[in-house]
């Protein structure tokens, strides 16, 4: 049973890079005129390569933890100290790995986004950002890899709790890398000015947070999309705005995806996904020892860590409707913090329906998706909350504010 499992995760893998690899390149030799179809065909395509590419990578690290190509690697490291031996077991997988999924990626992230006309990124510029983010990614997962391959060997049997202990200093510190380091090799950061960063700053500064760094970032380089997030703990806890959103909405609009973004950071959003990342991984550790943890003689080899991050890989996804949930309660939670911040629903509801335009976006997401994928609620929702506001309010407007005496006629 498990020859023909890993047979079919291989035959999986191996014929859906070459269906992307192909597709790539016709793409190169014909490409197709970009179109603005409807958000509905757009989300549809994203869905169903965004499914396969997670089944991918499910059968991909399958194939890696249990095939040939995952023992070979391991027998090469064999020679090697043991601490060095997950680095050089995962360096060159990692970059074979990116070289095969470029086709792929590139239809994903690339080519469909073209097509729909939701970016005007030069392909030599894509290809550059592909390539520092393999290095990057590998790099990380390298480190990754030595530090839970040190807790495995010196801990055999309590690998899971040393790791999990060892994870919170990890996120804190990337949170604490990513908006410094990593995020200024991709794009342009600079802090807001003007009549509308005045706005911003006042708006935060009566939530006791007027200091917050407010940035915009040169999204235009990737995409036509319009975003914002806040990203960094501590001294670089930050609010990104993409130029895409200040040069295009109004600011009474930007205002309110701003009071969105604040009430994350008023409410430490960040933290609590740091705290939920930190229960997450506890638990994936645990689970992957208990499915499959290292034998005696074993806990020196790197083919081990493939095979604990295999099953991490398949038990995330029956983790993920639990992260998901709480990412979309705490949207809705920034969603009421924006509109009783600035009292403008029909900012909100105007900001949205921008968002969704120019986004392509659905107002409704299929339910088995927004379950398993989407960190958002639907759009529809959120809309439809803020105009309930706009509604009641206009009721209140219309109400007679005075009662007359039928007698003083």
């Amino acid at each position: 049973m498990r020859k023909v499992l890993l047979g079919l995760a291989s035959g999986f893998a191996a014929g859906y890079l070459a269906a992307r690899a192909y597709e790539a390149f016709d793409e190169l030799r014909h490409p197709k005129p970009p179109h603005r179809e409807s958000a509905a065909s757009y989300g549809r395509t994203r869905r169903a390569l965004e499914v396969a590419d997670t089944l991918h990578g499910i059968c991909g690290a399958l194939v890696v933890a249990y095939g040939s190509i995952g023992e070979r690697a391991d027998r090469a490291t064999l020679g090697a100290p043991a601490w060095l031996r997950p680095a050089l077991f995962v360096v060159p997988l990692s970059l074979c790995a990116a070289v095969l999924e470029l086709p792929a990626i590139f239809i994903q992230d690339h080519t469909l986004e073209r097509r729909y006309g939701l970016t005007d990124q030069p392909r030599d510029e894509w290809l550059a950002d592909y390539a520092k983010g393999a290095l990057v990614s590998t790099a990380i997962t390298t480190i990754g890899a030595m530090l839970l391959g040190t807790a495995v060997r010196r801990a055999p049997r309590s690998w899971p709790l040393v790791a999990s202990l060892g994870a919170l200093p990890l996120f804190i510190i990337g949170n604490l890398i990513v908006p410094v380091y990593l995020l200024p090799m991709f794009n342009r950061f600079e802090p807001m000015e003007g009549t509308l960063e005045r706005r911003l700053r006042a708006l935060a500064a009566r939530y006791g947070v007027g200091d917050a760094e407010i940035l915009k970032m040169d999204m235009s380089r990737q995409t036509r999309k319009a975003n914002a997030f806040v990203v960094g703990v501590g001294r670089t806890h930050r609010i990104v705005l993409g130029d895409t959103l200040v040069d295009r909405f109004p600011d009474e609009e930007t205002e309110f995806v701003v009071a969105h973004e604040l009430g994350h950071y008023v409410a430490k959003d960040v933290w609590r996904l740091i705290a939920l990342g930190e229960l997450l991984a506890a638990a994936l550790f645990f689970i992957a020892n208990a499915v499959g943890g290292p034998r005696s003689g074993m806990r020196d080899r790197p083919i081990v860590l493939a095979r604990l991050y295999a099953a991490m890989l398949v038990a995330t996804q029956l983790l993920r409707p639990l992260l998901f949930a709480f990412t979309r309660s705490r949207e809705v939670a920034a969603d009421r913090f924006a509109l009783e911040a600035t009292h403008e629903p029909r900012a909100g509801v105007s900001a949205f329906r921008r968002l969704r335009d120019q986004n392509l976006a659905e107002d409704e997401l299929p339910r088995w998706y927004e379950l398993f994928f989407s960190s958002h609620p639907s759009l529809k929702s959120r809309i439809d909350a803020l105009q309930a506001e706009v509604t009641s309010e206009e009721a209140t407007d219309d109400s007679p504010t005075t009662m007359r005496d039928p007698s003083s006629a």
